[in-house]
C-alpha cells in the first residue's frame, strides 16, 4: 500500500494508501505518542467515515484512552470539543473535498494546538514499522455530541447576532457534514437576534454526493450557488466544502469572491472591534489585504502558506485573525484554529454595520486589486524552475521576498511564484494595481519562462 501520510496530516486512497487496519494503527500510535488519555473524536459523512472512525475508536481505546465521541460533525467542531472538554488530544476523521474514494485524518493535541512535527513524524513512524504497541486497560467510547451547543454558544459571542440582517443568505452543504451543525446554530443565532433567511441547497448529508464532490473552490462547481443566489434575490451565497472547515461566498449578482477579498473584509471587520490588532496572511496575493489593514490601522504580518505556520504565527504575534487566500480563516477567539461558519457571519454582520452590499463592498477591491487566481503548472524540478524565473526577473524587481516561494513585486504588479508541498507543481499568482492588463502581462511572462 501506498502512505496516506502528507505534510501537514493524512489523506489517501480507500483500500490503497488507507484502510481500517491502518486507521487502527494510526490511533494507537497518536495515543502512544502524545499520552493523551482523553480524545475527542469527529468524523464526516462520507461512507467509509464511520467504519474508520470505529477501527480510530478500537486503536484508541487499545491504549486505555477514553474517546469522547462527537459522531458526525465538522472539523471545527473537533477543535472546539478538544479544548472546550480539556481532551488530550483530537483526530477528525475525513478527507474534506477530495473525491469520494479518499479519506483520511486530522490530528491535534491539547488545546487543539497541531502536532509537531516531530510528533507527527514519530507517529508516522510507528505506524509505518508496523509495531503494535503495548494495549492498556481504561479504554471506553463516550456520546459528547451534546457539546455542539457550547460551540453555538461561543460562535453568536464572535459574531454579534443582533448586528446580523435582516439577510437572505443562499447556503450550499454540498450533501457534506455541514447541515446539522448550520441548523443549530440558525436556531442558536435567531434566539439572539439574528434575523437571517436561510435559502439551503445540497443541505442533507450524503457521502455518495450526489451532486457533486463538495468542493467549491473548483470553477465548475460554483454556478448552482451563484444561480441559486440569483433566483432567490439573496444577498449573499455560501458553499461549504465536506468537513465544512472553509466555506467561499458569493455576492448577491452571483460573482465569487476570492479568497484575499474575504480575508480583506474579515481583517477590516476584526480591526473594526480591535483597533491595531495584527493580522496574519499568506503572501500568495497580499494588496487587497494590505490596504484593508493599513485603512483599518492594523499590523500586517506574513506568514508561509498551510495552517501549521499561520496558526504558529498568531499565537507568536497574538494576532486577532489569520487568512489564507484558500479559504481557511483562523480566530484568536477559537483557539486560533480554523473555521468555515465564523467567516461567512462575520462578513454578513459587516454588511448590517456598513449598510453596503457585498457586491459593493467586493467591487471596489476588484477593481483597485485585480489579480489571476492561482495557476498551476506541472514541472520536474519545482525549485529549480522557481530559481530559474527569479534569476531572470529579480534583477528588474522591485522588492523580492522569501516567506513562502518567490515573492517579486515591480511596482505596479507583483507575483508570487511557490513549490506546492504535496505535488510536483507551482503555483502561480499575479496581482495588480489598477489593471487587469498588467495581471495578464505578468502571467504571460512567467509562463514563458517556465513553459519555454
Amino acid at each position: 500500500m501506498g502512505s496516506p501520510f502528507k505534510t501537514y496530516d493524512i489523506r489517501g486512497r480507500l483500500g490503497i494508501d488507507l484502510d481500517e487496519g491502518i486507521a487502527h494503527r494510526i490511533a494507537r500510535a497518536f495515543a502512544t505518542v502524545t499520552g493523551a488519555d482523553r480524545v475527542v473524536l469527529a468524523r464526516d459523512c462520507r461512507e467509509s467515515s464511520p467504519a474508520l472512525a470505529t477501527a480510530v475508536a478500537s486503536g484508541l481505546m487499545a491504549r486505555g484512552v477514553q474517546v469522547l465521541d462527537l459522531g458526525l460533525a465538522g472539523t471545527e467542531e473537533m477543535y472546539f470539543a478538544t479544548a472546550h472538554l480539556g481532551a488530550g488530544g483530537g483526530i477528525m476523521v475525513t478527507a474534506s473535498h477530495n473525491p469520494a474514494d479518499y479519506n483520511g485524518m486530522k490530528l491535534v493535541g491539547p488545546g487543539s494546538v497541531p502536532l509537531s512535527a516531530e510528533a507527527f513524524a514519530q507517529v508516522r513512524a510507528l505506524v509505518e514499522a508496523g509495531e503494535a504497541t503495548d494495549r492498556l486497560p481504561g479504554g471506553g467510547r463516550q456520546d459528547v455530541s451534546a457539546t455542539r451547543a457550547a460551540y453555538v454558544a461561543l460562535l453568536a459571542a464572535m459574531v454579534d447576532p443582533a448586528r446580523i440582517g435582516p439577510l437572505r443568505v443562499v447556503v450550499n452543504s454540498g450533501n457534506g457534514a455541514a447541515g446539522p451543525t448550520l441548523d443549530a446554530l440558525a436556531e442558536g443565532l435567531a434566539k439572539k437576534g439574528a434575523q437571517i433567511d436561510l435559502i439551503r441547497l445540497h443541505h442533507t448529508p450524503d457521502g455518495t454526493f450526489p451532486n457533486g464532490i463538495p468542493n467549491p473552490l473548483l470553477p465548475e462547481n460554483r454556478p448552482v450557488t451563484a444561480a441559486a443566489v440569483v433566483a432567490a434575490g439573496a444577498g449573499m451565497g455560501v458553499a461549504f466544502d465536506g468537513d465544512f472547515d472553509r466555506c467561499f461566498l458569493f455576492d448577491g449578482l452571483g460573482g465569487f469572491v476570492d479568497g484575499e477579498h474575504v480575508v480583506a473584509l474579515l481583517a477590516a471587520a476584526h480591526l473594526g472591534r480591535d483597533p491595531g490588532a495584527a493580522i496574519v496572511h499568506d503572501p500568495r496575493v497580499v494588496w487587497a489585504v494590505e490596504d484593508a489593514i493599513a485603512r483599518h490601522g492594523g499590523q500586517s504580518v506574513l506568514a508561509p502558506t498551510g495552517h501549521v505556520f499561520l496558526k504558529a504565527a498568531m499565537r507568536r504575534t497574538g494576532a486577532v485573525y489569520g487568512g489564507e487566500m484558500s479559504a481557511h480563516h483562523y480566530f484568536r477567539d477559537f483557539m486560533a484554529c480554523d473555521s468555515g461558519m465564523i467567516p461567512w457571519l462575520m462578513v454578513a454582520g459587516l454588511l448590517g454595520r456598513t449598510g453596503r452590499s457585498l457586491a459593493d463592498l467586493v467591487g471596489g477591491m476588484r477593481r483597485d486589486f485585480p489579480s489571476s487566481g492561482e495557476i498551476n503548472f506541472a514541472v520536474a524540478d519545482p525549485l529549480a524552475m522557481v530559481a530559474r524565473v527569479r534569476d531572470e526577473l529579480a534583477p528588474v524587481a522591485k522588492a523580492e521576498d522569501r516567506t513562502d516561494g518567490l515573492s517579486l513585486s515591480f511596482g505596479d504588479w507583483r507575483l508570487n511564484l511557490r513549490a506546492s508541498n504535496t505535488e510536483p507543481l507551482l503555483r502561480l499568482n499575479v496581482e495588480a494595481r489598477g489593471d487587469a492588463g498588467l495581471v495578464a502581462d505578468g502571467v504571460a511572462r512567467v509562463r514563458a519562462l517556465i513553459e519555454g
